[in-house]
C-alpha cells in the first residue's frame, strides 16, 4: 500500500499525518507533495522522515494506491488526471468535484457504499459543516424519514485556515490592549464578534457555504429533504457547532432520539442538562466523534425535533473522514 498527501503543509495535511500514525494506517511508502514554498520540508510519520516534493504534471503518482488531496479546488482540478491516470484513487478535500454526478460524495457512517462506484477514480470529501450534520441526521432518518432541516452553524476561525486563526489571536490581543484591530481575512473584526457570513453570497441571498449544506446533504443521503442554513463565523479557534431542527414524517420522542444517537456510528451523546453537560467546541477539539446534545421536542411542530451538534472540523470535518473513506475501500 503506497499513499500520498497533496498539500501536506496545510492544517488538513498536518492532521492527515497525525491520523495516519494514530490509526496505524497500513502503508509501505508515503509521498508528500506541495508547492514550491514547501518543497524540501521534512515531516515525520510513524517514526520515519519524509520530504515534500514539488507537485507537477507527470507520472509521480504511478504505483500510489490513495492520494489525499487538500490543496484547494484549483489544484484538484488541474492535477486530477495526473493523480488518477495510473489507477490511484484520489480522495479530494476541496469542493471541486463534490457535485459531479460521476464522483461519489462520501461520509462513511452514512453512505460508505457510494465510494465503491467512482468511475473517475475520485471520491469527494464533503464540506465540514455538512459532514458533521449528516452523521447526526442519519440516526434520526433511520427512525423516520426527515422532510426538512433548519440549521444555524457557529463556525470556528480555523475553518478559514491557519492565517485566519492567527488573525483572530492577534485581534484579541490588540483589542484587549486597546490597539488598532487589523482586519484582513474576514469581512469584519472577528474577535469578540460574530459574522453572519461564511464564503461569498449567491444570487438567492444565501452564501456558498449555506448552499453547500443544501446540495451536499441531499446527495449524500440520497434524499429529497430540504435544508435551509444560516452559517455564522464565531471567535472560537477550532471545532464547529450547529443548532439543528428537523421535521420528520412521523413524530419521534426525545427518548427515541437519545437512544438512536447513543448507538449511532460516529456519534457521542452528551446530554445531561441537569449537570450542564452538552457538547462544546473546546472539549471536542482533537476528537474523532460528532457530539450531540440538548435534544428536545420542537414546541411549534409535533413532528419537530431540535438538537445541538459539535465536531472538530479539521479532523472529522476533513482529514479523518478522508482516511475513513480509504479504510473502507481497503
Amino acid at each position: 500500500m503506497n499513499i500520498a498527501i497533496v498539500g501536506v503543509s496545510g492544517a488538513v495535511g498536518q492532521e492527515l499525518l497525525k491520523i495516519l500514525e494514530q490509526r496505524n494506517f497500513p502503508f509501505e511508502d508515503l509521498k508528500l507533495f506541495g508547492s514550491e514554498r514547501s518543497v524540501g520540508k521534512e515531516y515525520n510519520c510513524k517514526g520515519k522522515p519524509y520530504k515534500v516534493q514539488l507537485l507537477k504534471h507527470g507520472d509521480d503518482f504511478k504505483g500510489i494506491n490513495f492520494a489525499f488531496v487538500s490543496a484547494g479546488s484549483d489544484v484538484s482540478r488541474e492535477f486530477a488526471d495526473d493523480i488518477t491516470r495510473f489507477g490511484c484513487i484520489m480522495i479530494d478535500n476541496s469542493s471541486a468535484f463534490r457535485m459531479d454526478e460521476n464522483v461519489p460524495l462520501v461520509v462513511p457512517e452514512v453512505n460508505a457504499l457510494d465510494a465503491k462506484f467512482c468511475p473517475r477514480r475520485i471520491v469527494a470529501n464533503p464540506n465540514c459543516t455538512t459532514i458533521q450534520m449528516v452523521v447526526a441526521l442519519k440516526a434520526i432518518d433511520d427512525i423516520s424519514h426527515i422532510k426538512r432541516v433548519y440549521v444555524s452553524t457557529y463556525q470556528a476561525a480555523s475553518g478559514a485556515g491557519a492565517a485566519a486563526m492567527d488573525e483572530l489571536r492577534e485581534q484579541c490581543w490588540d483589542y484587549i490592549l486597546g490597539e488598532e484591530v487589523v482586519v484582513k481575512k474576514f469581512p469584519h473584526q472577528l474577535a469578540f464578534n460574530m459574522i453572519p457570513q461564511v464564503d461569498v453570497f449567491t444570487d438567492n441571498g444565501y452564501t456558498k457555504e449555506e448552499m453547500k449544506m443544501y446540495h451536499e446533504t441531499r446527495k449524500i443521503m440520497h434524499s429529497d429533504l430540504a435544508v435551509s442554513a444560516t452559517c455564522v463565523r464565531v471567535p472560537s479557534f477550532r471545532a464547529h457547532s450547529e443548532s439543528i431542527w428537523v421535521e420528520t414524517e412521523k413524530p419521534i420522542s426525545v427518548d427515541e432520539a437519545r437512544k438512536a444517537f447513543a448507538k449511532a456510528s460516529g456519534v457521542e451523546l452528551i446530554d445531561d442538562v441537569e449537570h450542564s453537560q452538552y457538547p462544546m467546541p473546546l472539549p471536542a477539539t482533537g476528537k474523532d466523534a460528532v457530539f450531540v446534545g440538548r435534544i428536545r421536542k420542537d414546541l411549534a411542530n409535533p413532528n419537530g425535533l431540535a438538537f445541538w451538534c459539535v465536531a472538530d472540523q479539521i479532523r472529522k470535518g476533513a482529514a479523518l473522514n478522508a482516511i475513513q473513506i480509504a479504510e473502507y475501500l481497503i
